[in-house]
């Protein structure tokens, strides 16, 4: 009997362990539908032939296309019909919900960075993926570009682990042809590394993370209390994407609180520098390492509550910023925002 026993609960476990350690498979909307205002969190964009496509925060990252930007066809499938099993293994409590996507097109290659972690911590790792074509929808995992780690104590007694979030990423290639990724939420802030051809770390020196950006300067005593996150400290800065624009880079952030619907007051800000690595000053010479940033855009009351995890782009000659909005009439729904961008005449970015 005690042997039947011990076969039986080892056969459970064997079945729960090769259960845990298969791909999980996002479930499937039925068919695609058509809307003129997506509901829509964390997006970004791109545009192939003459299709444009968004990819977003989901099960299995959202994806929808559109051929002129105003109607958009919200696809029956993610994009990761398989989410890749390392990710459950790295990143404990993680499923399905992929997190803030960013997609570049480089050297013949579409490649797609995602976001895996749990909210309020900073165990968390960003996956990587490339395809030929957008239209193909056929996707080639690419394993791990980074995680970070949550503190924890070792067997010495020592604690040990990164202070800093590896989620929101998103891709620049400088003017000698070289990706870096920038990346953060909250902990030390905005993280910049430089990556190689296969878009990992390449290695080098400059392939270790480093703070480009933060909300407030270390110590600062007037930052608030954090109302969502007892891990993640008061540096409510997230969301960085780094856009050329006549030799300089403009590095777009989200500042404060996002995901709390109505009662969110994310906004963005925006800072610049010649070079990638920065320093990123902002409009009145304050460096962005130390709290600076130019408010760029946040919520109205009226029609956005709040606004923020934005992107940048350049698309037949326009030059357009597109972020997700809390909508004030739609009780807090995340929805599409997209604003012409237009530049002052000693270069800074506004929306029109």
């Amino acid at each position: 009997m005690e042997k039947k026993l011990i076969l039986a609960v080892a056969a459970i476990f064997i079945l729960t362990t090769i259960v845990a350690q298969e791909p999980r498979r996002p479930r499937f909307r039925r068919e695609a539908f058509q809307t003129d205002t997506p509901m829509v969190h964390d997006p970004v964009m791109a545009m192939e032939g003459d299709t444009y496509y968004i990819f977003a925060t989901g099960v299995g990252i959202q994806q929808m296309t559109s051929k002129d930007r105003k109607t958009w066809t919200v696809l029956p499938q993610p994009v990761m019909t398989v989410i890749p099993g390392w990710t459950t293994d790295s990143v404990p409590g993680f499923i399905n919900h992929v997190w803030a996507p960013d997609v570049i097109q480089w050297h013949g290659r579409w490649w797609l960075a995602y976001s895996c972690s749990t909210f309020g911590k900073n165990g968390s790792a960003i996956g990587l993926l490339s395809t030929r074509s957008l239209r193909s929808n056929m996707w080639r995992d690419e394993g791990c570009i980074i995680t970070s780690h949550d503190w924890k104590r070792g067997a010495d007694g020592q604690m040990t682990g990164d202070n800093w979030n590896a989620i929101d990423p998103n891709f620049v290639i400088d003017d000698n042809d070289t990706p870096w990724l920038v990346w953060g939420s909250f902990w030390d802030g905005i993280q910049l590394a430089r990556l190689d051809s296969t878009m990992h770390l390449d290695g080098s020196q400059l392939s270790k993370p480093r703070t480009i950006a933060r909300r407030h300067r270390p110590g600062d005593p007037t930052a608030a209390e954090n109302p969502t996150s007892r891990y993640a400290g008061r540096n409510a800065i997230e969301a960085p994407f780094i856009y050329k624009h006549d030799g300089y880079y403009y590095l777009f952030v989200s500042w404060d609180y996002c995901c709390r619907g109505a009662k969110s007051n994310y906004r963005v800000a925006v800072g610049r520098s010649r070079n990638v690595s920065g320093p990123y000053l902002d409009r009145e010479g304050k460096d962005m390492l130390m709290g600076g940033g130019t408010l760029f855009l946040e919520g109205d009351k009226k029609e956005w509550d709040a606004a923020g995890h934005c992107a940048a782009y350049t698309f037949n000659g326009e030059d357009i910023f597109i972020c997700h909005g809390y909508s004030a009439t739609q009780n807090g729904a995340a929805m599409l925002i997209q604003r012409p961008i237009s530049w002052t005449t000693d270069g800074w970015p506004e929306l029109r």
